[in-house]
């Protein structure tokens, strides 16, 4: 496997109407999808917004955990933190992995919305194995992303369905599930 980045997408995102809108950065995904990226040894976690009062509260909170008194008092927090990768447009994201690696990231849409088009975990994580190209996994927020992502997108990775009707499941879970899915945990002598 080469390079594994995450991406949480928020703009442009899909509002409750269907128009593009930006979402408001959540603490919480600041903090718990870097923990998990650091747990499934993602390499990068970008996160993505055009608003620079919400990039003003990434930065205050990578800030606090790297540089502040946050990196003493809980320091696997900040070793987590070191992730987070900070952009205004998925572009600059896109931008960055083929400088840094040679090549555009394969990109991996995600969504709880079926389509035909889906590619499995299994196949997913086969792919991502397999090539030589890094890649990237792109998480939305809202009501998720739009269109114009997905056209940006390699594959697109079927959606995570439980038992219930109900599917509504906060950005947080479904990327560590996701992460599981695709990475899961190595063991010894198991044939893949």
């Amino acid at each position: 496997m080469s390079e594994l980045n995450l991406c949480l997408v928020h703009y442009p995102i899909l509002g409750k109407d269907g128009r593009i809108i930006s979402t408001a950065v959540t603490n919480l995904d600041i903090h718990d999808i870097a923990r998990t990226c650091r747990t499934y040894d993602v390499d990068n976690y970008y996160m993505i917004t055009n608003l620079p009062a919400q990039q003003q509260i990434i930065k205050n909170v990578l800030d606090y955990w790297l540089n502040g008194p946050g990196k003493k008092q809980n320091p696997s927090r900040a070793e987590a933190l070191k992730l987070v990768r900070l952009k205004s447009y998925i572009e600059e994201m896109v931008e960055e992995v083929k400088e840094r690696t040679g090549d555009k990231p394969l990109m991996f849409f995600t969504s709880a919305k079926r389509a035909e088009n889906a590619v499995s975990y299994e196949e997913g994580k086969r792919i991502i194995r397999e090539s030589r190209r890094a890649a990237c996994l792109i998480f939305g927020t809202g009501w998720g992303l739009p269109k114009e992502i997905e056209d940006m997108c390699d594959y697109r990775l079927e959606p995570i369905r439980g038992k219930a009707s109900y599917n509504h499941l906060p950005v947080r879970a479904a990327v560590a599930i996701i992460l599981d899915r695709l990475i899961g945990e190595e063991i010894p002598g198991k044939e893949e």
